[in-house]
C-alpha cells in the first residue's frame, strides 16, 4: 500500500513548557497509516497512547513535530480549519460513546452531517443506511436510555462513518462493554475493514485486541517500542 492518509514525524508533546516543571509526554513519534490498513496502538496507562490520539484526533496540537493527515499539513492550520478538517476527515468512536441523551439513534447519526450543511433529506437516507449497516435500523427511533451499551456503540460507530472520513479513529471502543458485546463491536470493526475497505485506528490498552489488527504499534513511555504485524484475525 502507498496511499498514506496519515503521516507523523517527530511528534514531541510537552506540558508546562517553559517552566521548571516543563514534562515532556511524547518524545519524536514517528508513524504513517496508510489507506485500507487496520492499526492499533497499544499501552498500558501512562504510555502516552491517549495525549497521541488526541493529536492524531486534532483534539490537542503537538509541541514540535509534523503532522500530515489525507495531505493536509495539519500542523500549520487555525482552530476554525481544525475543526472542519476533524469533521471531515476523521470519525470519532469513543469508549463511552459520546451519544446525546434524548435524542433518537438516528438524530445522533445525523449530527456530524448538520454540521457538515448536508441536506435533509441526504442526511436521513445516509443515516438510515449507515444503521443497518450495523444492524441498528429497527432501533433508529430509539433514545440511547433505551439501548445496550453494545447497541449504543453500533450507533457511534455508524455516526462515525456519515461524513466518508479518511478514517476511523477508536478509542477503547470496547472499554465499557461486557466481553461478549465487546466480541460483536470488534467483529463489526472487521467487517467495515474487510469489506468496505475502511481505515481503522484502534487506541487499546489490551494486547488480545491489537493483535487482531494488520499492525500492532507499541507504545511505551512516549516512544514507539515495537511495530509489528498482528496475528490473522479468524474472523
Amino acid at each position: 500500500m502507498n496511499d498514506i492518509i496519515m503521516s507523523a514525524r517527530d511528534i514531541r508533546k510537552s506540558y508546562n513548557v517553559g517552566t521548571e516543571n516543563e514534562l515532556e509526554i511524547l518524545h519524536g513519534i514517528d508513524l504513517d497509516v496508510h489507506k485500507g490498513e487496520f492499526v492499533s496502538i497499544v499501552g498500558s496507562s501512562g504510555s502516552g497512547k491517549s495525549t497521541f490520539m488526541n493529536i492524531l484526533g486534532l483534539l490537542d496540537r503537538p509541541t514540535s513535530g509534523a503532522y500530515t493527515l489525507n495531505s493536509i499539513d495539519v500542523s500549520k492550520s487555525t482552530d476554525d480549519e481544525l475543526s472542519h478538517i476533524r469533521n471531515r476527515e476523521i470519525g470519532f468512536v469513543f469508549q463511552t460513546y459520546n451519544l446525546i441523551p434524548r435524542t433518537s439513534a438516528i438524530k445522533n447519526v445525523e449530527l456530524p452531517m448538520l454540521y457538515a450543511r448536508v441536506p435533509e433529506r441526504e442526511r436521513r437516507e445516509r443515516a438510515e443506511m449507515l444503521l443497518e449497516l450495523v444492524g441498528m435500523k429497527e432501533r433508529m427511533h430509539h433514545t440511547p436510555d433505551e439501548l445496550s451499551g453494545g447497541q449504543k456503540q453500533r450507533v457511534a460507530i455508524a455516526r462515525s462513518l456519515v461524513n466518508h472520513p479518511s478514517m476511523i479513529l477508536a478509542d477503547e471502543p470496547t472499554g465499557a462493554l461486557d466481553s461478549a458485546t465487546g466480541r460483536i463491536v470488534m467483529d463489526l470493526f472487521h467487517k467495515l475493514h474487510k469489506e468496505n475497505g475502511i481505515t481503522i485506528v484502534l487506541i487499546t490498552h489490551s494486547n488480545e485486541l491489537a493483535e487482531e489488527t494488520e499492525r500492532v504499534v507499541t507504545l511505551k513511555d512516549g516512544h514507539i517500542i515495537t511495530e509489528r504485524a498482528g496475528l490473522r484475525y479468524a474472523g
